[in-house]
């Protein structure tokens, strides 16, 4: 897939080993959502129903965004606010990006069921609601990236410690191996 300016776009995970660096792998993460946005928009504008797009954002959604969601509010979130310092002022910031996820996550369950059910009844046409779910999913998401990376992963940068690092990186990797655990243990229904 390309965008505009003819740049390839991908949703596919990123590679294990850059959770040893968990903030370069937010900041990684953060890339691939402006992708879901650019994906999210082309599917609400296209009158053509392209379903293995939609297929790939649902799956998105449901995996590789949802991970990165639990890895900002059990982890990030709480981690930057025990070692950030007064004058940081950093509490109104996570509070408003806590509603963002809130907000996301309303949208996100919406846009995954409409698009599962536009993919099993291919001869229904796509909702305009559905469409509008789709453009605000991205016109917040953008809002809420560009936050955290001009505020929150600087920020982070200079308080978090190696350890603290470490211990991100172990529980984000732990998310990812217990998710994938959980998938290899659902049986299948290919022949």
């Amino acid at each position: 897939m390309t965008s505009p300016g003819n740049r390839k776009q991908s949703l596919e995970p990123l590679p294990a080993r850059l959770l040893a660096q968990p903030l370069d792998f937010i900041v990684a993460d953060h890339h691939r959502h402006r992708v879901l946005c650019h994906l999210c928009e082309k599917l609400a504008e296209d009158e053509a129903f392209d379903p293995d797009l939609a297929g790939a954002i649902a799956d998105h959604i449901e995996t590789e965004h949802a991970a990165h969601i639990a890895d900002e509010e059990q982890d990030l979130f709480p981690l930057l606010k025990r070692r950030a310092k007064r004058e940081d002022e950093i509490g109104r910031v996570l509070e408003q990006l806590t509603e963002d996820h809130a907000e996301d996550e309303r949208l996100a369950a919406r846009i995954v069921n409409g698009l599962r059910r536009r993919i099993a009844h291919p001869e229904i046409p796509m909702s305009a609601g559905l469409r509008r779910t789709l453009r605000s999913f991205a016109v917040c998401e953008r809002r809420h990236l560009a936050i955290e990376n001009a505020i929150v992963i600087p920020l982070a940068k200079v308080r978090l410690s190696a350890q603290d690092r470490a211990d991100l990186a172990g529980r984000m990797t732990a998310r990812r191996q217990a998710r994938a655990a959980r998938r290899s243990d659902t049986p299948r229904d290919d022949p």
